[in-house]
């Protein structure tokens, strides 16, 4: 919870400081652009990888390393001397934040079992929403009196500190209780002279992570480009080298003795549907998001300040869906609600998009964080559960890349339908993308179901049986 809720944060203070770096380090307004661009590359290409390192070699070790050096370059952000040092040390950030987002879902997987996930991955989801909701309130506080490089700071204490408890503090296994005696076989000859053979550890599969890789930086840097420069020839050409490296990786895949994402993660149905939802809930979402912020202030004649009192709802019923969502998931299964969810959403977009009143605007923020915290925890929690648990640091970074390529995409479908119609015109097609991950949702399960893996372990691969 404390590592999600520190990449949480740290997203939301740095778009507080950038004005204030900018002035102080004499950094160009595309320097300052980089400064977030190169974390978000860095994180896209890196998340599935360092799932697989953490399945292989403990979720612990992953998510400590990942605080730790998070924490530590954080510091040497604050101190860095100029922009190019920033931006530099900033993709060094996404690394550590890549190696540890997605131990944090493979940690909770590994810790609980299926039929008890819906809890946790609701208490993470509203420790994210909190985080980032305080984000833009602690980041002006600190920019204020501090200056821009106190934002940094901010993480570099409790990084080090829960960093260093991962690696350091471990969970006492519970004690297997003991099988019914078997009846004494007698060893055949060629049992008893037969080495044994020791658990071969899965391979790496460096191609297929290459190519993931090289396809979703291509994608990002493309999508990310697309407001500032419009179509241009660079940006047709990153999308192409993006879609024939994706059909690359796939081909790869198909042939690979150990694939990077083994079929049991996206070769069920309800998982790729699962992540077909976070994608079109966080392109929704904060593609939305992007439009109101002109439409409130240049439409409607808001303030800054008045334009953030209205949205507050959004970041209250997010944090208070997260842990109702875990009661729906009981109760009416993954698909109903999720679809209900998907709904809700579109529906506040929509009511953005014709509200001019304080009353309605508010009404609409809070069903858009109604509906995407309830999609959040839902996704997340069919992506972990449909998973075995040896694959969860996999399923993890596919679940991260899903939350990270969705904002990028609605940015961008929000940008150039504002360049076609102004700041209104992309909330109908918003509201759209939501219902096609309404649409998705009918892959999904109608109840959950338990995975044959009911084992837990201990996030370094020792293995913990489950609760009677």
């Amino acid at each position: 919870m404390a590592g999600a809720a520190v990449v949480a944060l740290d997203g939301t203070v740095l778009t507080v400081a950038q004005p204030t770096l900018q002035r102080q380090l004499g950094a160009s307004f595309a320097q300052v652009q980089w400064t977030g661009t190169g974390y978000l590359i860095a994180v896209a290409g890196l998340l599935v990888f360092a799932g697989r390192l953490g399945d292989r070699y403990g979720h612990r070790r992953a998510f400590g390393i990942g605080m730790l050096g998070f924490g530590a370059v954080s510091a040497g952000i604050g101190l860095a001397p100029d922009v190019g040092w920033v931006i530099g040390l900033r993709v060094a950030q996404g690394v550590f934040g890549a190696l540890l987002q997605p131990a944090t879902l493979g940690m909770l997987r590994a810790a609980f079992p299926p039929d008890r996930l819906r809890l946790p991955i609701a208490v993470r989801t509203a420790a994210i929403a909190v985080a980032a909701a305080a984000g833009p309130v602690v980041g002006g506080a600190l920019v204020t009196a501090l200056g821009w490089r106190a934002v940094f700071f901010v993480n570099v204490l409790p990084a080090l500190l829960f960093g260093t408890l991962a690696l350091t503090v471990h969970d006492r296994p519970r004690p297997a209780p003991a099988p019914p005696p078997a009846p004494a076989v007698p060893p055949t000859p060629a049992a008893r002279t037969a080495p044994a053979t020791p658990a071969t550890p899965r391979s790496l599969d460096l191609p297929g992570a290459l190519l993931l890789a090289v396809c979703l930086v291509c994608l990002v840097h493309s999508l990310v480009a697309l407001p500032e420069s419009g179509w241009t020839a660079a940006v047709a050409l990153g999308l192409a080298a993006s879609a024939v490296t994706a059909v690359a990786f796939v081909r790869h895949e198909r042939g690979a003795t150990d694939p990077l994402i083994p079929p049991a993660v996206v070769g069920t149905p309800a998982v790729a549907a699962a992540l077909g939802v976070l994608v079109a809930a966080s392109a929704a979402l904060h593609g939305t998001l992007f439009a109101c912020v002109y439409r409130l202030q240049y439409d409607l004649g808001l303030d800054p300040f008045h334009s953030a009192l209205v949205s507050l709802p959004l970041a209250a019923l997010m944090v208070a869906a997260a842990p109702a969502c875990a009661v729906l998931l009981r109760r009416w299964g993954a698909r109903r609600t999720t679809m209900t969810a998907a709904v809700v959403l579109a529906s506040g977009i929509l009511l953005l998009w014709r509200a001019t009143g304080t009353p309605a605007l508010c009404a609409g923020f809070a069903l858009l964080g109604a509906g995407f915290g309830t999609l959040m925890v839902a996704g997340t929690h069919v992506v972990l559960r449909r998973t075995p648990v040896e694959s969860a640091g996999v399923a993890g970074g596919l679940q991260q890349t899903a939350m990270n390529v969705g904002p990028v995409l609605g940015t961008a479908v929000a940008t150039t339908c504002m360049a076609l119609g102004g700041s209104r015109a992309p909330l109908p097609v918003l509201a759209t993308v939501a219902v096609a991950g309404a649409l998705a949702a009918r892959a999904l399960p109608v109840v959950s179901v338990t995975t044959p893996a009911e084992h837990r372990t201990d996030g370094s691969g020792s293995r913990i049986p489950a609760r009677p």
